[in-house]
């Protein structure tokens, strides 16, 4: 554990002009205030913090990141609070112990709801001071070394997946390699012990048996560059376990089929010097095709910036090298903790702020925890591409991303307009996978809006949570018109005057009762059918003599919810022209302030409705029991009806309703709505009538 001088000596080496009073009473104070409280490993808990302090050290952070660290867990595990801080430290400071602190955990929430909960905090504190993430990265990675002290296996397995899907991408995408590597390692050997035990093993033995290649293919690299006059320094290493792994489940390949185990880096004096190093690699080794990458004319979003190629050595194995100048080298060692270091105080750079607030917009659009875990994860865990609009702006996106995903990416409202797309100047379909160095020119129209079909192709956090968020908006809408026509439906049962005689305390009063905040909320309820119509009338007047009464004498229609592709709770109705049952292949049909109207697919009322207005269905496989209807052409003779009605209770259906529609001649003809289980139920019994003398024609309406 760094003592209190040493602290201050790391932050004064680099910083002679730090607040050492301010940094010496912060020790102090988190000693003070932390106590005698332990951590898992029977160290002071004090030792945590100030350890985070000192891996903060290491990237010449300014006095008050230092400060932020050693105070971070005051508030959550002692009895400090933030005016406290505020008074003693300054407000800059008391803001971020605040950002860093961890939500106390509630066990009435899921896994996946607590995580969305502190990262949502997390984000929100992070877009107000980024070093409130610098902080929180230390502090993780200190956590994660001294995981293997918590006894409990699945807590330690919690933690390293949330560090694996959550912390190690965010420090990837702020440049801060070397914590994502160290997190991903110690995260990956608690998550995949044997897979990481058997890797470490074998590069133990590549590295025995192979005499230390590394270190003579770098002293080769290193004499040819400088036989050619440049002056350069070369570094590699086997890459690591989780790296290696990752490639092993990419290409399901094993441990012996992989021939690129070992990295080499480059560092040059200049920015063209890059380029004279890859061409004189590039003449001497063979080049792997479709393995360079030049990170230099377009930057990483984190602007990292290198030459990346693949190579094929003289003993067959393949080398990767990246190569970079010195400058680039000290970026990509200090990712965003560079822009924080104490000489800039702050010099945040556009590309570092552009990820963030990506990621800030996907929090505010998410609806729960799963789709706002589901959408960070897209916006930091994927490979890029790079992608120009006709301007020559340059956007990053994920590999996979389609001319929607494009859109999104330049604004919001770009992509909700979005009709068609040009790639290239060639119109192409909206989920067209964009390549690398693709021109993209979205077409738009005012009268657009987001499609639901476009979740199927769509793969960006950003644009994902846009259309869902406008579909449940424009669903809302639908929903609140819709509950008005019934709310009036309701009332005007009850007494036609009493629209006009309820005032708004009444209803006031109403919302109250039934625990809900608005007018707005109150008709979506009567919507979606969690109220009755008994319930709002109770809740309008209470005691109410009419109505206890009126769900018997007006019946409203309560389906259960057994579609899959119906949003739960929306109201929906079976097709009086179609009568589908389950087992029937089945759509939905969307129009404005009415409930969606649920048809069979060959239902002959679809011709005349728009695609753009279908919603695909499926039964949920558990629904059971439905409304038929069979017209049944019947011998005009004595017992012929008798005959059929047998014949549904030999099969078990039950009859609803029968009229004869027509009596003439030697037959007649009767409607009939038969409940039956589904589909297979409802085809055994019309082949069973066809089968009996007396029916000479039975089909389904």
């Amino acid at each position: 554990m760094l003592r209190q001088y040493e602290l201050v000596e790391r932050v004064k080496r680099y910083d002679p002009d730090a607040d050492e009073a301010m940094i010496n009473r912060a020790y102090v104070f988190s000693v003070q205030k932390h106590g005698s409280q332990k951590r898992a490993s029977g160290d002071p808990y004090f030792s945590h913090p100030i350890e985070v302090a000192g891996i903060l050290t290491d990237f010449n952070l300014d006095d008050q990141t230092i400060v932020t660290a050693l105070l971070h867990d005051t508030i959550e595990d002692t009895l400090v609070t933030y005016e406290e801080i505020e008074s003693a430290f300054g407000k800059d400071v008391a803001r971020m112990v605040d950002g860093v602190t961890k939500l106390s955990k509630i066990e009435a929430m899921s896994e996946n709801e607590r995580a969305a909960e502190n990262l949502r905090k997390f984000l929100l504190a992070m877009s107000d001071d980024i070093r409130v993430l610098l902080v929180k990265l230390a502090d993780r990675l200190h956590n994660m070394r001294t995981l293997h002290f918590i006894k409990n296996p699945d807590k330690r397995r919690r933690i390293a997946r949330e560090t694996m899907d959550i912390y190690a991408p965010l420090a990837e995408r702020i440049g801060m390699y070397d914590f994502m590597r160290e997190m991903q390692l110690l995260a990956f050997r608690e998550i995949e012990p044997e897979a990481y035990a058997s890797i470490t093993r074998r590069l133990e033995q590549l590295k025995e048996g192979g005499h230390d290649k590394v270190d003579r293919i770098g002293a080769e690299l290193q004499l040819l560059l400088a036989g050619k006059g440049m002056s350069v320094s070369v570094s590699g290493r086997e890459k690591h376990p989780f790296s290696i792994w990752k490639k092993m489940q990419e290409r399901h390949i094993s441990f012996e089929q992989l021939t690129d185990v070992m990295a080499f880096r480059v560092i040059t004096d200049s920015h063209e010097a890059c380029y004279h190093a890859l061409g004189i690699i590039h003449q001497t080794f063979k080049m792997v095709p479709g393995r360079f990458k030049d990170y230099i004319s377009t930057p990483k979003r984190n602007g990292y910036q290198s030459l990346h190629t693949t190579v094929i050595h003289q003993d067959n194995a393949r080398i990767e090298v990246q190569i970079r100048s010195r400058d680039m080298h000290n970026d990509a060692e200090l990712g965003l903790a560079a822009h924080w270091a104490y000489k800039q105080k702050g010099d945040a750079t556009d590309h570092h702020a552009a990820w963030l607030r990506d990621l800030v917009e996907i929090l505010e659009q998410s609806q729960d925890a799963d789709e706002l875990l589901e959408h960070t994860r897209m916006a930091m865990y994927q490979d890029r591409i790079f992608a120009f609009s006709p301007k020559g702006e340059l956007h990053q996106m994920p590999k996979g991303s389609t001319p929607v995903d494009f859109a999104y990416a330049v604004h919001t409202s770009l992509g909700n307009q979005t009709v068609g797309a040009k790639v290239n100047g060639r119109v192409v379909p909206l989920r067209t996978s964009l390549e690398n160095g693709d021109q993209v020119e979205i077409l738009k129209s005012e009268g657009q809006e987001p499609q639901p079909g476009w979740l199927t192709f769509a793969i960006t956090g950003k644009a994902r949570a846009a259309i869902r968020r406008y579909i449940r908006q424009k669903q809302r809408g639908e929903e609140i018109k819709l509950g008005e026509k019934l709310y009036e439906e309701i009332i005007g049962r009850f007494s036609p005057d009493l629209a006009r005689e309820l005032g708004d305390k009444a209803l006031t009063a109403a919302l109250k009762r039934l625990k809900l905040d608005d007018r707005a909320s109150l008709m979506v309820a009567i919507a979606t059918h969690r109220l009755l119509d008994s319930e709002v009338m109770e809740a309008l007047m209470p005691g109410s003599t009419s109505a206890q009464g009126m769900e018997e004498a007006h019946p409203r229609q309560h389906e259960p919810v057994s579609i899959r592709g119906l949003t739960p709770g929306i109201a929906y109705h079976l097709g009086d022209c179609c009568h589908p049952v389950p087992g029937d292949r089945i759509v939905g049909v969307r129009r404005t302030g009415e409930p969606i109207e649920v048809h069979t697919i060959d239902c002959r009322s679809l011709e005349v409705e728009q695609d753009d207005d279908w919603i695909d269905l499926a039964w949920d496989g558990k629904s059971k029991g439905g409304t038929a209807r069979l017209s049944v052409i019947v011998k005009n003779q004595p017992g012929a009806l008798a005959a059929v009605a047998n014949l549904f209770g030999a099969t078990k259906a039950n009859i609803l309703n029968l009229q004869l529609v027509n009596r003439e001649g030697p037959f007649h003809t009767d409607v009939i709505d038969l409940e039956v289980a589904d589909a297979q139920h409802l085809n055994r019994i019309l082949s069973a009538l066809r089968a009996i003398d007396v029916v000479v024609q039975a089909d389904r309406v």
